[in-house]
């Protein structure tokens, strides 16, 4: 399997003709969603979501499919039966991949906001979060850690990190990083996480 990020919160998984998108929003390459057909969304805000970017998705394949929360998915009805509403405990399958769904709300940023629903996807053996730091009670193989957001702080990321246990970890969530941000906490995620941490350049790829 491999793994290529986007900016902030936006990977794809290949796997021969496998293909699945999670979180393309209005920051990610429009180059995520080419030849693909199943896109995860974990919640509604404009870093995960771009309608605008599904809606062309769904022009260039009209077999698209969009699984995400009922909030969101309310948020998606120019897409029409493109979208499937999921849940916390779901499992199904998603360009082939086999997928679990887990969590259910977003991490506080202050005084109980933004109070939005947020699910997690667990995609064999990859995790990605969304905005949350949920543990979930399957294995992870490879955790998809959050490294910059206002709901975060670098202390928590890490203990999600060690909680989660996984064999290896990479950044996301990291728009708002600068490159000497990056640095730092790189090295502490590196130092302290108790896994091998490594930070994917926009664009690049894994083999998982």
């Amino acid at each position: 399997m491999r793994l290529t990020k986007y900016t902030h919160a936006c990977v794809r998984l290949d796997d021969g003709d496998r293909r699945l998108v999670i979180d393309p929003g209005i920051w990610s390459e429009g180059a995520a969603l080419e030849g693909v057909s199943h896109v995860l969304i974990t919640h509604e805000h404009f870093d995960h979501v771009d309608v605008d970017k599904l809606a062309a998705a769904q022009l260039a394949n009209a077999g698209l499919k969009v699984y995400a929360h009922a909030d969101v998915a309310a948020q998606l009805e120019k897409l029409g039966d493109a979208v499937v509403t999921v849940a916390s405990g779901d499992e199904f399958d998603a360009g082939g991949f086999a997928v679990r769904v887990v969590g259910g709300a977003h991490a506080e940023i202050y005084d109980g906001l933004p109070g939005c629903a947020n699910v997690g996807f667990v995609v064999e053996g990859v995790y990605h979060p969304g905005d949350s730091l949920f543990v979930p009670d399957v294995p992870v193989t490879t955790l998809l850690v959050p490294t910059s957001a206002p709901w975060l702080k670098l202390a928590e990321g890490i203990e999600f990190v060690r909680a989660v246990g996984p064999a290896r970890a990479h950044s996301i969530h990291d728009a708002m990083l600068s490159d000497k941000g990056e640095q730092i906490i790189d090295r502490w995620h590196d130092l302290k996480g108790g896994t091998e941490y490594s930070r994917i350049p926009v664009g690049g790829t894994v083999d998982l």
